[in-house]
């Protein structure tokens, strides 16, 4: 079988191309600077060169492979990061349509299943969409707040302050990236499955933001301050960091269409996954903050 990883560098794709390995399974990896990879893992993956946001790369680089895992690499600070994610999926879905890939594992994200208003998950939204009405199989996986969005904000937690535009007492799903990582591996190996699947990755349970300050709070061996900005806040922020008014909308439209969302998943079995917030935080939040001098 040939898996093609795109973003095997990142915090989900690395997880992902290590248990492919352990599995046997020399995946096709499709990076921009191969240098990223350790030595011993180039040694054992079909490297393919080039950007995801090269169109003619991503079709040759996927064609002829059974499964890909794709993760949009648009970043929320594109000009306008909705109409990028959609354009850079272009070869991806042609190579779909014309049956040169046969399966889809979709890195999607919990808000997606309302389609629009969720800022610039709207554009995984379409993605989801334009992959179903191909003839591939595919598979969204609606994953909820990632873990690593903490090391963003490592200066201001070196600081003791927490700063978030979400509501502070609403729960809401928060996930270890490499337990998506485990899933994505899981479903990638499975051959069984068929049609247009949607599972969502909620991990171990759902936290307001008041409750991650106070995991922080013990994990840190310091008092974490939780400060809940608003919209017109963090639009003013964004635009005196250049960024442009889509830009700006995409990312301020995450935390206000996320607001007060039921996910279309339920939490159970299947959506929850193993790894609490504070064991993530002392592997990885408290290191970042000892080499930031916090």
């Amino acid at each position: 079988m040939t898996i093609v990883v795109t973003t095997p560098t990142g915090h989900v794709g690395s997880r992902v191309v290590r248990l492919l390995l352990q599995a046997g399974v020399r995946p096709r990896v499709l990076v921009r600077d191969p240098a990223r990879l350790d030595a011993a893992t180039r040694e054992r993956v079909d490297v393919r060169r080039g950007d995801l946001t090269d169109a003619a790369f991503v079709r040759e680089a996927t064609s002829g492979a059974r499964t890909v895992f794709w993760v949009d690499p648009t970043p929320h600070s594109s000009e306008d990061p909705i109409e990028t994610s959609d354009r850079t999926a272009d070869p991806l879905i042609e190579a779909a349509q014309a049956g040169d890939v046969a399966r889809v594992v979709l890195l999607s994200s919990v808000g997606a299943e309302k389609r629009h208003g969720a800022g610039h998950i709207d554009g995984l939204a379409r993605i989801e969409e334009r992959l179903d009405a191909t003839a591939a199989d595919t598979l969204h996986l609606r994953c909820g707040y990632f873990f690593t969005n903490l090391l963003m904000d490592v200066d201001g937690l070196a600081g003791g302050v927490l700063t978030t535009p979400f509501r502070s007492d609403v729960p809401m799903a928060w996930v270890d990236p490499r337990d998506i990582g485990d899933v994505v591996a899981a479903r990638l190996l499975n051959d069984d499955w068929k049609g247009h699947e949607v599972q969502a990755v909620h991990g171990p349970e759902d936290l307001t933001f008041q409750q991650v300050a106070a995991i922080l709070t013990e994990v840190l061996g310091r008092t974490v301050q939780l400060v809940v900005v608003g919209e017109d806040d963090v639009r003013g922020a964004l635009r005196s960091a250049g960024l442009s008014p889509s830009a700006v909308e995409g990312i301020v439209g995450m935390s206000a269409g996320m607001r007060d969302l039921v996910p279309e998943q339920p939490r159970d079995l299947v959506t929850t996954t193993p790894t609490p917030l504070a064991a993530w935080a002392y592997a990885h939040l408290r290191p970042a903050l000892s080499r930031a001098g916090g």
